[in-house]
């Protein structure tokens, strides 16, 4: 059976700390530009996102500190978040609970962790 060793889950999970915006979307986008204009409903800026440690269950993950400043930008259902750095999406999640917005209004987001699990 094949491993990954926690060194190269940390190098994939380095980019999720590279990310500068998170969105809210309607839907699950696959590209940069489905998650910052097809489907955002509102996004966020300035993220925290911590370092790499040991996911419950195997494998890695980085947690996004929860915040509660997120800008609304359309009216809608958001169900999915979005990851990106400006140049690529770089991951997505489906929200805790989805979220009805309206347009200038604020956003909230409980922690949020993305995580590698290991082969099985």
């Amino acid at each position: 059976m094949a491993s990954i060793t926690n060194y190269v889950f940390d190098l994939a999970l380095a980019a999720v700390d590279a990310a500068t915006r998170l969105d809210i979307c309607s839907q699950e986008p696959t590209d940069i530009t489905e998650a910052t204009t097809t489907y955002t409903l509102g996004n966020k800026t300035s993220l925290d996102v911590g370092a790499p440690t040991d996911r419950t269950g195997g494998g890695r993950e980085v947690a996004i500190a929860a915040f509660s400043d997120g800008s609304v930008t359309a009216d809608g259902t958001a169900t999915h978040y979005a990851l990106t750095d400006g140049v690529r999406l770089l991951a997505t999640g489906s929200l805790t609970s989805s979220q009805v917005v309206t347009n200038g209004n604020t956003f909230s987001i409980p922690e949020t962790k993305v995580s590698l699990t290991d082969p099985s």
